[in-house]
């Protein structure tokens, strides 16, 4: 029986559902009455999910159960022979669930993730990150790629060990001449103690390392203990209207809880293919910088299934994984500047052609944010601020329509409401964004 073959534009469609860009995920109801629930990265909707009552999910076309589904609390969920974790209800527990089946958003600047929400979310709102974060039911630390993301407390515990092998590599290749000699676990120690004595920046760390490591460089004795300690980035960072240099403290202390054990890289595949599949093993491994992944993923194949994309690369995915009609309408959306939706792929065509992926990357380090038109990012867009008022400049990588123009105008508009409610102008214009 031969493969079967996914176009670019199964891809596609197939990549914007799972990562809720064909729409928005809807607000949950009030407690006591229909609400939603995200299982394995779907919407379940939940019906009767009344006070002392068992009410049911439909998920993913499937039906599961929710046993306790009392009003304001979500229930036990049954799904697809899986047990669900019991999460918390309303908004919050959608913001989590939401960070967690995208196994985190990039961080690299303090506020994309919020954008990265807002794209996904409806009705989302700036606070509800932001309780989370100072909270400490999300944080920012160093995970796929050597770089900051924002994730969930539990994802951090377990994220950070499966990613050691990326940090290590990313170490020893930028500072590994830097930090010769020095003794790397008593490095460790040392910082670990300085960063939980009190949330330290890599400028103060490195100056208090260089009292025992004197010969080196303060910058990469600092960077060496990101490297080989779990380093969170603490509030004020990162809270939205508030600012903050960039603070860490061990992860273990900030949390109030060690990192996990039984981490496994069988459940990181897995959780990439439901949040970015189909996808090769390549695919995997350029987004998680991990290597040797091919052996990971021979154990998973029983469960998987496996298809072609149109230069003849096998691609893995979940059996019970989304993948809608390639003529599925997608709507125009503003992607977050770093968003992993364009990051994530080592064949990024489903999402950005070559040509265009080339001037998205070409901005002097600064990386904009993505207009996806029919799917396919068509624009760049950014947002500036100038005496209260407040501009979206959208550059388009070429022609694009009067309809595409109307609707990336009235996406703009909801953006910038969203990015500045008491602006006393908005304003979408289309330009270069030099």
């Amino acid at each position: 029986m031969s493969t079967e073959v996914l176009s670019r534009q199964a891809l596609n469609r197939a990549l914007l559902d799972r990562q809720m860009l064909l729409r928005r995920v809807p607000a949950p109801a009030p407690p006591g009455r229909t609400g939603q629930v995200i299982e394995a990265g779907r919407t379940g909707r939940v019906i009767e999910a009344e006070a002392g009552r068992t009410g049911q999910v439909i998920e993913a076309g499937r039906t599961g159960q929710v046993i306790e589904a009392e009003a304001g609390r979500t229930g036990q969920v049954i799904e697809a022979g899986r047990t669900g974790r019991v999460i918390e209800a309303g908004r919050t527990g959608q913001v989590i669930e939401m960070v967690e089946h995208l196994v985190g958003l990039q961080a690299q600047a303090p506020f994309p993730p919020y954008y990265g929400l807002w794209s996904r979310l409806e009705d989302f709102r700036p606070d509800e990150l932001a309780r989370l974060i100072t909270g400490r039911q999300v944080v920012r630390i160093a995970l796929m790629r050597g770089t900051i993301h924002l994730v969930s407390a539990g994802d951090c515990l377990t994220l950070r060990p499966l990613m050691q092998p990326v940090l290590d590599r990313a170490l020893a290749t930028t500072f590994g001449r830097q930090l010769a000699g020095v003794d790397t676990q008593a490095l460790a120690a040392a910082g670990r103690a300085f960063a939980e004595e009190e949330p330290r920046t890599f400028s103060e760390l490195g100056a208090l390392l260089s009292r025992q490591w004197p010969d080196h460089p303060a910058a990469a004795l600092a960077q060496g203990v990101r490297g080989l300690v779990p380093l969170v980035q603490v509030p004020p960072r990162a809270v939205w209207g508030a600012a903050g240099q960039a603070r860490h403290t061990s992860a273990e202390s900030w949390l109030g809880r060690p990192l996990s054990r039984s981490a496994s890289l069988d459940s990181l595949v897995r959780r990439y293919l439901a949040a970015f599949g189909p996808a090769s093993v390549l695919d995997v491994q350029a987004w998680s910088g991990l290597t040797r992944l091919r052996e990971v993923a021979e154990r998973l194949r029983p469960g998987l299934r496996t298809f072609r994309d149109e230069n003849g690369t096998e691609l893995l995915d979940l059996p019970e994984a989304p993948r809608p009609d390639p003529d599925v309408p997608a709507p125009v959306r503003l992607v977050a500047e770093f968003d992993n939706l364009v990051l994530s792929h080592a064949d990024r065509s489903r999402v950005i052609s070559h040509e265009n992926r080339k001037r998205l990357f070409s901005r002097n380090a600064v990386f904009p944010g993505t207009v996806l038109v029919n799917g396919f990012a068509a624009a760049m867009w950014r947002i500036a601020r100038s005496a209260g008022a407040v501009t979206l400049t959208v550059e388009p990588f070429g022609k694009i329509s009067g309809k595409a123009r109307d609707e990336i105008t009235d996406e703009g508009r909801r953006i910038l409401a969203f990015a500045a409610p008491d602006a006393t102008a908005h304003d979408v214009i289309f330009a270069s964004l030099r």
